[in-house]
């Protein structure tokens, strides 16, 4: 009897004491997100990351890919402006974006482009780039044509960039719209101005989806480059 008194009191002495040490995650010492703190000098709790510090699946080496930019882009580099019929300035000069797609031109890029086009940018640009969508026939400010020679000869990194950072009334669409989407759109806006303007637009170069090929294209047009100039209808042109 006493022995079993004395292993009662030890199981409940030692489940006390475990009780007592508990200490959860959730009740250990913390800040707040964006909660003052007096440990630091600048009094913020939350830090900045360490110097050469990238997140997993986030180094971002291929320059080209994730910002449409040169890998010596000059941030101070002369831009050339116009002015167009309402009095806004537009650039005209795009000195530090890429000329060529950092990923292979197959059919099925630009058929996935066709689909993001028509589900984020046709409100605005209209089913062929004419800046008449939608929201703009009902009264919302006319973007730029994609088919005036200003934007047909724009490096297809302006456009990455523009749909990445966004620009004017245009806002950034990069939490909305990944790396890989943003090319195939800008895919499928180049087909637009061919289709609108077959002799006055660079030639598509398209990459056979059936080959083994590199994951960058070569700089200039492969032999399986080929024009895409089928003239446009009301759901786009190919």
């Amino acid at each position: 009897m006493l022995k079993s008194k004395l292993l009662w009191t030890a199981i409940l002495s030692l489940i006390a004491i475990t009780a007592g040490c508990r200490y959860d995650m959730q009740d250990q010492p913390r800040y707040k997100a964006y909660k003052q703190s007096d440990f630091f000098a600048d009094k913020r709790s939350s830090r900045d990351l360490p110097t050469g510090t990238v997140p997993r699946g986030q180094l971002r080496s291929d320059k080209a890919l994730y910002t449409g930019k040169k890998e010596n882009a000059d941030p101070n580099a002369p831009v050339q402006t116009t002015t167009d019929a309402s009095g806004n300035t537009l650039i005209s000069s795009f000195p530090n974006d890429i000329e060529e797609f950092p990923v292979p031109v197959t059919e099925e890029l630009l058929d996935r482009g066709e689909e993001r086009f028509k589900v984020f940018c046709i409100v605005c640009h209209g089913p062929v780039g004419n800046g008449d969508g939608m929201i703009v026939r009902r009264g919302f400010v006319k973007p730029p044509t994609y088919n005036d020679d200003r934007l047909r000869n724009a490096p297809v990194g302006h456009f990455f960039d523009v749909i990445t950072n966004g620009q004017g009334r245009m806002n950034s669409y990069a939490s909305q719209i990944p790396v890989a989407d943003r090319w195939a759109i800008v895919a499928y806006i180049r087909t637009l101005q061919i289709s609108q303007n077959p002799n006055g637009t660079k030639s598509l170069p398209m990459t056979n989806s059936n080959s083994n090929t590199a994951p960058r294209p070569a700089a200039s047009p492969s032999p399986t480059a080929r024009t895409i100039a089928t003239p446009a209808t009301t759901g786009g042109a190919r």
